[in-house]
């Protein structure tokens, strides 16, 4: 386990490609001894970070006071926060609407909040691709919406963390034909992982985020029981899929003030909180890159290979494509083919061939069932009732030459809901 220190005097030039306010606002760095000397990984800095760039985003800078209203008003939505307990919550901040609706609610519930904000950006891999500090606008939005209930904002870098156990795990995955899906690996690896293990000296009895899933805990005499993860009330922008892989152990330090509200009320609270990012839109960009497209991300580190692309009933050769990895099982657009719609059915890995075809869903491509593999059981074992389970497919697709550098990468398509019981 990683051991953090304080270091009684801190010294800014630590600090890359960053700019401060003020050095009265540097709050003592925790972080690792490092002998050798090489870029530290974590620290905590209580600092609104500013570009030097003359191009940076403008963000409405916000008093410590704010609009109010009648907290009758706020009580229906508490139901997920746990309400009737001052507790210590550590609440992750990533400058947009949801994360910012669950401190407030947080912070209305009682509890005693101190936010964080995540930096995993590759700044300095990758500044031949920005202009400015991409996260910059994200971070002056948490600091004005902490700074509307002055609720503490901390900075933690965990760049480090980030490459090694997400990064480099989806490019390996890429090499071998597979997509695998950030943002669950993020969850499960960083935001409640290497997250929580950072903080762990710090004595909070809950993190929360503005997922839209619902925990359910054990009450205090049955702590043994095992923490419950819910869909939210919201079907449309429900995550728990994305949080499928958490354990127990995260699970039941976990809150989530959103599980009980449908978005378009999120949208509705953000207004009557007047927070500064209340008509900002969601981000749904692949977290660590921004506005960079993915393409260029996978062709820096896997690079570029030309192979063949087949029509998969016959075998007919259609184009040319740059490489295996920049496809994805069941992606249309980006193909560029004539006579479309075209999908793409199969990899071949071996020999970089990639496999198209037309009647993706024609009829007698239809199943009714299909296998699955690599469960996670929630509860830590396998429910007593194996012989039915409901199910709900989903397909990743990654669009890349199609979207642009401001578009969304990722697109996650609810093919159906399966309201039918499968026998596995």
């Amino acid at each position: 386990m990683l051991r953090l220190r304080p270091i009684s005097s801190p010294t800014l030039s630590r600090i890359p490609s960053v700019h401060l306010q003020s050095p009265a606002l540097v709050k003592p760095f925790l972080q690792p001894r490092n002998p050798s000397g090489t870029r530290l990984r974590y620290f905590f800095l209580r600092a609104l970070c500013v570009s030097s760039s003359s191009s940076s985003p403008v963000v409405p800078q916000i008093s410590h006071s704010s609009k109010s209203f009648d907290s009758a008003d706020i009580q229906p939505y508490l139901s997920c926060c746990i309400p009737n307990k001052r507790l210590r919550v550590a609440v992750l901040l990533s400058g947009g609407v949801d994360s910012s609706v669950a401190l407030r609610l947080l912070h209305a519930a009682g509890h005693s909040c101190t936010a964080f904000y995540l930096k995993i950006w590759f700044q300095e891999d990758f500044e031949n691709f920005w202009s400015e500090c991409p996260w910059e606008e994200d971070l002056k939005y948490a600091k004005a919406v902490c700074n509307q209930v002055d609720v503490p904002l901390e900075v933690v870098h965990l760049t480090d963390e980030y490459w090694k156990n997400v990064v480099s795990y989806i490019i390996e995955e890429y090499r071998c034909g597979r997509t695998p899906n950030p943002d669950v690996l993020c969850n499960t690896r960083i935001k409640f992982g290497a997250f929580m293990d950072a903080i762990s000296s710090m004595e909070f009895d809950y993190v929360a985020s503005g997922h839209y899933a619902n925990i359910v805990h054990s009450s205090e005499e049955q702590t043994d029981n095992p923490s419950v993860l819910e869909l939210s009330k919201d079907m449309v922008k429900d995550q728990t899929y994305f949080l499928s892989h958490l354990s127990q152990a995260q699970l039941k330090r976990l809150i989530f003030p959103l599980g009980c509200i449908p978005k378009d009320e999120v949208r509705k609270l953000a207004t009557n909180f007047d927070l500064p990012n209340k008509d900002r839109k969601d981000s749904q960009g692949i977290c660590f890159l921004g506005k960079i497209k993915f393409s260029e991300f996978v062709a820096r580190q896997i690079g570029e290979r030309e192979g063949v692309i087949l029509e998969a009933e016959t075998g007919d050769f259609l184009g040319i494509h740059r490489g295996f990895w920049f496809y994805t099982i069941g992606q249309r657009q980006g193909l560029r083919l004539p006579g479309g719609p075209w999908y793409v059915v199969q990899k071949d890995v071996k020999n970089n061939v990639v496999f198209v075809s037309r009647n993706y869903f024609s009829f007698d491509k239809r199943r009714r069932t299909f296998r699955v593999g690599s469960l996670k059981w929630l509860s830590g074992l396998p429910p007593n009732q194996l012989c039915q389970l409901r199910c709900k497919v989903q397909l990743l697709v990654i669009a890349f030459d199609s979207c642009s550098p401001h578009d969304s990468l990722t697109f996650i398509y609810s093919l159906k809901k399966i309201k039918n019981k499968f026998r596995l």
